[in-house]
């Protein structure tokens, strides 16, 4: 077996203590994976489920289409020979994909994996500006884009073309019928759908034009013929250890493995028969791999939603599907709490549901269990690791606790000088396994700092006890963790300062019921006449909506260091007495 494909394990897994709490039959290590290469996953599974669906879409008024195991892997196939044999596309060129939750999403990852390329996740929540900045990094020969959003890709075009654009809809792949009743109320009834103002291509007509080469003799099995498993399979935009944004390398190594850890982590408890409920978007690493790929592999079905907001949007699923598993993140869960209509009618066939992207709280746990009858398990991961580090074991939960490390997993918690904390102690949660990745894209310097002597250092503290489980104690000292994702105040204070009217800023995440945080802006102003809901509208046509500060303070000025560095950090102890004081009173 080549070291490429997959480590040994490491010469002290005897002595790890997590090993003990281990679900009974989970190894220390796992076997190697069923494929080499993820463009060989949407084959095999045609052949073992054919018809069974793997993936629908359910809109809020109850409309859905759905895509078999077989459909999946034909569609695929068409698409990889659109991108090969109709675009000209070389072995590892960059597809990026900007859609919500979709069928369109599935058919065309798998399609750019199967045709050798390296697929680019961009967040549809993305302004101009910030898509300018991935289309100028990435470099993405095509990009693959939902119609709802051509006019904001049209202003990010004028100044970092890219050369195909692919548009799709809501109701792409759905049955015609159904399709036409959506296109058309978004369309001419909503006014949702603008006229692009740039050369594209319909995704149908993609997908029929590939169809003519595969029909002809397009050899799909070669297109990813000079690939090794550590060839790159995606490009994972994050703000990283340090706050700089910046594309992950993630392997097809890194990828398969992450999903053959975690399946084998929890064992039955993720069935051929389950209804997992997707309302994390796909290009979050989270339901990326745990999702789309790990209960694809699974053989399981994706109940897609392309928008959970409002949370009503979800309830047709819930009516629709027997959903047994649902993944998110700490609002999501806990908005659903807040929802008599759910209350009151909890999903009959729900067994389990996974929480990760930021901290559970106990309490919404402990909610979640009375009310649906079933438990919520908190997991851990960041992009760099593909992403899942750490999980509960299904039967052997510890509240509070982001869990143990999973198969072929090494986590240890070290101080400043990188001595290994005792049991309880605080430290740095660094990391290796299969599953870390290769590096980030075009940042050696980048790579140097979160890479180090084959450790993932996360930048987040945690302890551990003895028994092996894991706790986070604090994030990343300044990221700010909005409804799972992660928002740096670098780059909002970078926006606020070309506002006319800011001398100085800071920005820093508050305490906030819905969210878990919430983005807060000291400003200092040199025109006294700014005020907060300028400063908001501002931000909101260069950053995305969560990115946005909810709240905007006015300052005389702010803490600084000797040298002029404005202290977050004594920012974030005033809230924090404040809050105590408030509380007080």
């Amino acid at each position: 077996m080549r070291r490429e494909e997959l480590d040994a394990p490491p010469a002290s897994a005897a002595d790890l203590p997590w090993l003990k709490v281990y679900p009974a039959g989970v190894p220390a290590g796992i076997e190697q994976p069923r494929y080499r290469l993820l463009g060989e996953a949407a084959p095999d599974l045609s052949a073992r489920w054919g018809g069974r669906s793997a993936f629908t879409t359910i809109m809020p008024n109850g409309m859905s289409g759905s895509l078999s195991f077989a459909e999946v892997d034909r569609l695929s196939g068409a698409f990889a020979a659109y991108l090969r044999d109709c675009l000209g596309l070389a072995a590892g060129s960059r597809v990026a994909i900007q859609t919500p939750n979709g069928l369109t999403y599935p058919i065309v990852a798998f399609g750019v994996f199967k045709a050798g390329c390296v697929l680019v996740n961009i967040n549809p929540l993305y302004t101009a500006a910030e898509m300018i900045h991935v289309f100028e990094d990435a470099k993405p020969s095509v990009i693959v884009v939902i119609d709802m959003f051509a006019e904001k890709l049209a202003t990010a075009l004028e100044q970092a073309p890219v050369p195909h654009v692919i548009l799709s809809e809501a109701a792409s792949l759905f049955p015609p019928h159904t399709r036409l009743i959506i296109g058309f109320v978004q369309k001419h009834l909503r006014r949702e759908v603008p006229e692009p103002r740039f050369a594209s291509v319909p995704i149908a007509k993609a997908l029929a034009m590939g169809a003519h080469k595969v029909a002809s003799g397009a050899d799909l099995g070669a297109y990813a013929a000079g690939l090794e498993p550590s060839s790159p399979a995606c490009l994972q935009y994050t703000g990283g250890t340090t706050g700089v944004s910046k594309a992950a390398m993630l392997t097809h190594r890194n990828l398969i493995v992450n999903v053959a850890q975690f399946l084998v982590f929890v064992g039955g408890a993720i069935a051929e028969s389950d209804h997992v409920l997707t309302a994390l978007p796909l290009y979050h690493s989270f339901a990326f791999t745990v999702n789309m790929l790990g209960f694809f592999f699974r053989g399981a079905h994706n109940v897609l939603i392309p928008n959970p907001r409002p949370l009503t949007n979800m309830r047709r699923a819930f009516a629709k599907q027997p959903i047994s598993f649902i993944t998110g993140v700490n609002t999501l869960f806990n908005g659903l709490l807040n929802e008599s209509w759910f209350t009151d009618n909890p999903p009959p066939a729900l067994k389990l549901s996974a929480a990760g992207g930021m901290a559970l709280h106990e309490s919404v746990a402990r909610r979640w269990e009375a009310i649906t009858k079933s438990p919520l398990i908190e997991g851990y991961g960041l992009s760099e690791a593909s992403p899942v580090l750490t999980f509960n074991p299904p039967y052997r939960v510890k509240p509070g606790s982001i869990g143990v490390p999973l198969p072929w997993t090494e986590i240890q918690c070290v101080d400043y000088a990188g001595r290994e904390a005792h049991p309880g102690e605080h430290g740095e949660l660094i990391a290796r396994g299969p599953q870390v990745m290769a590096g980030y894209w075009n940042q050696p310097e980048e790579t140097k700092i979160a890479l180090r002597d084959g450790w993932l250092y996360t930048g987040d503290i945690a302890t551990m006890d003895s028994e092996g489980y894991f706790t986070i104690v604090d994030r990343r000292k300044d990221m700010i963790l909005v409804s799972g994702f992660n928002v740096y105040p670098n780059e909002v204070e970078a926006v606020l300062s070309q506002l006319p009217g800011v001398r100085e800023c800071a920005v820093i995440g508050v305490a906030d019921e819905c969210s878990g945080e919430a983005v807060k802006a000291f400003i200092v102003r040199s025109d006294e006449s700014l005020d907060a809901e300028t400063v908001r509208a501002f931000c909101k046509t260069q950053l995305a909506a969560y990115k946005t500060p909810k709240i905007v303070a006015f300052r005389d000025d702010l803490p600084k260091s000797n040298v002029g560095k404005i202290l977050r950090r004594n920012l974030r102890m005033m809230e924090t007495f404040s809050e105590m004081d408030s509380r007080e009173a």
